[in-house]
């Protein structure tokens, strides 16, 4: 009887223990492309600051899904997206513009001169990033247009200021709900604006109030699923003399208090989990 007992509270216990939650392999191929040696020291130190493997985790990325990606510049995200999903999905990238001319400030001629070379790099590198599509976002349209409903998830990272400072932003909006599917996600991070009021915000350059832009989105018919503080950061005062363009990595101001802005970090983000309905 003894024995019976101890049988039982023995299986009980075992019971008990809850299950180890086992990470599926591609999150940790996430992780392992998120933290190569390959995509350079400056990158690599950025990752404290983006948590870009905790921030696609949030936003359900996952290696099956056809992936649209807004103006990558640089190609931060690229370099993970693209080989993440080149086996099982697709990742098309919308571009700035090359054939700008004389219309554009010096900044949009500038970022379009990078992401000409972004283009050339994943040319280059092609058994790394594999078939990476491409248009153009030429705000607000998208061109060549994409067929409605085609992608499962279209990402942005700190684009909005630049939609909204040139009165673009409900109308490019419009245009990514056209192309999602029902029940795609719009998962965007931008550099939030200090709070001064319920009513009011102080959107010094770069920064963008995060009620309103929750308003615009769901506006267009968009709904808020989550929102995160994984890219908060609490220094950032977001009152600067050149705005988010004074922090890390810019550095606007040069060597003019260079160890004070390094020490704050980049600047404070929003991170948004939206859904199309169904």
């Amino acid at each position: 009887m003894k024995k019976t007992i101890t049988s039982i509270l023995a299986a009980c216990c075992l019971l008990a223990i809850p299950a180890v939650v086992q990470a599926e392999p591609w999150q940790t191929r996430l992780t392992e492309l998120a933290e190569d040696p390959a995509r350079g020291a400056a990158n690599l130190h950025r990752n404290q600051y983006r948590n870009p493997v905790e921030t696609l985790l949030f936003f359900g990325i996952e290696p099956q899904m056809s992936v649209l990606e807004l103006w990558p510049v640089r190609g931060w995200y690229t370099e993970i997206l693209a080989p993440f999903v080149k086996e099982q999905g697709q990742l098309t990238i919308a571009t700035f513009r090359q054939d700008l001319g004389n219309r554009a400030d010096a900044k949009m001629q500038f970022w379009a001169r990078l992401s000409g070379r972004l283009e050339q790099r994943i040319d280059e590198q092609s058994e790394h990033f594999g078939p990476v599509r491409r248009i153009v976002l030429d705000p607000p349209q998208l061109l060549p247009a994409p067929a409605e409903a085609k992608f499962d998830m279209v990402l942005s990272f700190r684009n909005v200021h630049i939609w909204n400072q040139e009165g673009h932003l409900l109308a490019t909006l419009e245009q990514l709900y056209r192309v999602l599917k029902p029940g795609g996600i719009l998962g965007m991070v931008e550099h939030r604006a200090a709070k001064v009021t319920e009513l009011t915000s102080v959107a010094s350059e770069g920064y963008t109030d995060e009620a309103y832009l929750i308003a615009v989105a769901e506006r267009v018919g968009f709904q808020l699923v989550a929102s995160s503080e994984i890219n908060a950061n609490p220094r950032d005062t977001k009152n600067h003399p050149k705005g988010v363009y004074t922090l890390p990595p810019t550095l606007a101001l040069g060597l003019e208090q260079r160890d004070y802005y390094l020490s704050i970090g980049e600047s404070d983000r929003m991170t948004l989990k939206f859904i199309k309905p169904e």
